[in-house]
């Protein structure tokens, strides 16, 4: 029988350890239906009029700050590994070297809106309810995604906290992600840093460039750190030099994890010859404030209400 809400022990482990695993959350059927969609999006993108647009992690470039990206809040967008291009030479712009469907790093941000089974399987009774027992008052889904975590060139994503990049005041960000297939070591499964929440606070925030030009940066954060009610482990904003310790977190498809917005987690390479396909989207507080300095802007009507849907 699949959950229709989280039991006290979860809820604690949640608030504990900063992340819950949730087995069995998904359908069989679902998760079908979610992969069919994911490799219809992919054949069907036309490459002809695609910029080429790369999402880096930033660590081997700088984050991706083209119009594509900034403008990709409320349209179905795709983004391709920095690992599918060939080198550039003195006569030859990078070339991509794998067929597209093999070669996209993540597909978003809005599909929750406009793709039919992933809205479906966004917005749906189990996360209202988990983000009532979660606290939130009025949970906003502000961006979704698919990242697929291609064979061979999937990238490494470094230890991040996801308020750095869906900043509000104060932070209140949560992360469903949702294994579409088995995610191990082998290929590039998620790592957590157990209650990093309670010890990091969020430090800088992945904003748009000042003064009308295009691109994005991090900047220092002027206003809250740390969630309402959060209870820490010291006093302070986390400067302690402890070292964080990660600990796999190897699921079948059909999971769901939920990832608190301060916790520090990564993930490594996918250098096996099986994809790591997942999807997810993320909730926020909408009584906090979420200013027009944060690189995903809210569409025409607002971010989407998850309650609604209770």
């Amino acid at each position: 029988m699949l959950p229709t809400s989280l039991t006290p022990t979860q809820i604690s482990t949640y608030h504990r350890d900063g992340y819950l695993i949730l087995p069995s959350a998904l359908s069989a059927e679902t998760v079908s239906a979610l992969l069919s969609e994911t490799h219809s999006l992919l054949s069907s993108f036309p490459l002809s009029t695609h910029p080429l647009t790369t999402f880096s992690t930033g660590e081997t470039s700088s984050h991706v700050g083209d119009t594509y990206f900034l403008t990709s809040g409320d349209k179905i967008r795709f983004f391709f590994e920095e690992a599918a291009f060939s080198l550039p030479t003195p006569s030859s712009p990078p070339q991509l070297t794998k067929p597209k469907e093999r070669a996209i790093n993540k597909i978003g941000h809005y599909l929750h809106e406009l793709s039919p089974p992933f809205r479906a399987a966004t917005l749906t009774p189990l996360h209202a309810a988990i983000a009532r027992q979660l606290g939130f008052r009025d949970p906003r889904v502000l961006q979704s995604m698919v990242i697929c975590k291609q064979p061979e060139i999937g990238g490494r994503v470094p230890p991040h906290q996801d308020s750095t990049f869906l900043y509000t005041n104060p932070p209140s960000a949560v992360g469903f992600w949702i294994a579409l297939e088995d995610a191990t070591r082998g290929n590039g499964c998620l790592s957590f840093a157990r209650g990093s929440h309670r010890r990091a606070a969020v430090k800088t925030r992945f904003v748009r460039k000042e003064g009308g030009e295009e691109g994005t940066e991090f900047e220092d954060v002027e206003g809250e750190r740390w969630p309402e009610g959060t209870e820490r482990e010291y006093e302070g904003d986390g400067e302690s030099e402890k070292e964080e310790k990660y600990e796999l977190g190897e699921v079948k498809a059909g999971t769901l994890v939920l990832i608190h917005g301060n916790l520090l987690h990564k993930s490594e390479s996918n250098l096996s010859k099986k994809s790591r396909f997942i999807y997810t989207f993320h909730v926020i507080e909408g009584r906090a404030e979420y200013d027009g300095k944060n690189w995903l802007q809210p569409p025409a009507k607002g971010f989407t209400r998850l309650y609604q849907y209770q």
